[in-house]
């Protein structure tokens, strides 16, 4: 149909043209239209995916801005939410009335135009912007690995993409007195550019919250003179932790490969101790990983 946008039907549109109300609904079922939400359908071959969504409310709402983790999800930012279920959220820079739309979140917050840009056809804020708004909110645990995941080279699903901006944007971004950016600074102070994943981001952070201060991709050397890095390393006491698990490396392939880097890394002469955890267990049992690596520290001191 000619007036679709974007593989996207907006009822009013098609009513505007002289469809009769009585018969368009059923006209586009029969057509294999698939309803994206109410007033709104999907083109035959489209199924209502995220980007459908957001583009959806941009055509029924033009004011609006993909923002904070649906911005995330369109620059392969990682983020705790599931990518397959992420919100819609959107700011509205003109502070006006809240859509009603049911999984809509909207945002009224001012923005400058440098904050805006395009990505797959949507306006939508840029990554630093992104980031700061996800650390004024919170959870700090999601923000922050969103901005290690930003920070750093990533393989996202099935894309390798560079980091998307730099600690000094991020600390740009938040240079501001709006609400929550005093929580913000202090959060983006424990950032990690060299995370590798968002298991490693959590473990981090778990170790923090229980005053365990590691070194972060510490380099080691094997005795054959190849360099190595541990995610984490309390050199004092030759102890190391590595987080390991295929579903936060990309795939089976390179989980094979973590676990022949492991047993490198037990040759290095600055492991006495090696402790090995699943991202499974970081997000599950982060008591018992914690427990443990005290326990060692113990014995080791």
């Amino acid at each position: 149909m000619s007036l679709a946008r974007g593989g996207i039907l907006l009822t009013s549109r098609a009513l505007r043209a002289g469809w009769p109300r009585s018969t368009l609904t059923r006209t586009l079922r029969a057509e294999g239209w698939t309803s994206v939400r109410n007033g709104a359908w999907a083109e035959p071959g489209h199924a209502p995916d995220l980007l459908t969504r957001l583009r959806t409310e941009q055509l029924i709402e033009p004011r609006l801005i993909v923002s904070h983790r649906s911005a995330a999800a369109l620059w392969l930012i990682e983020t705790l939410t599931p990518r397959s279920a992420p919100p819609l959220d959107f700011i509205d820079p003109h502070l006006g009335r809240r859509p009603k739309a049911e999984g809509v979140r909207v945002h009224r917050l001012p923005l400058l135009p440098q904050d805006v840009t395009e990505r797959r056809g949507l306006r939508v804020t840029t990554p630093a912007r992104t980031l700061a708004d996800l650390l004024r909110t919170g959870p700090r645990d999601e923000a922050l690995v969103a901005v290690d995941s930003a920070l750093s080279r990533r393989r996202v699903g099935n894309v390798r993409r560079a980091p998307l901006t730099t600690p000094p944007a991020l600390t740009t971004a938040l240079d501001t007195n709006a609400r929550g950016a005093a929580r913000a600074r202090t959060w983006l102070e424990l950032a990690d550019p060299g995370a590798g994943s968002p298991a490693e981001t959590i473990a981090r952070l778990r170790m923090y919250d229980a005053d365990l201060h590691p070194e972060s991709q510490a380099e080691l050397h094997t005795p054959d003179g190849r360099r190595r890095f541990l995610d984490f390393l309390f050199r004092a006491e030759g102890l190391g932790v590595e987080i390991e698990g295929y579903a936060y490396h990309g795939t089976r392939a390179a989980h094979r490969d973590d676990v022949a880097r492991f047993n490198q890394l037990q040759q290095c002469p600055e492991i006495r101790t090696l402790l090995r955890f699943t991202a499974e267990d970081v997000f599950h049992r982060p008591a018992q990983i914690i427990a443990q690596i005290e326990l060692i520290l113990t014995g080791l001191r």
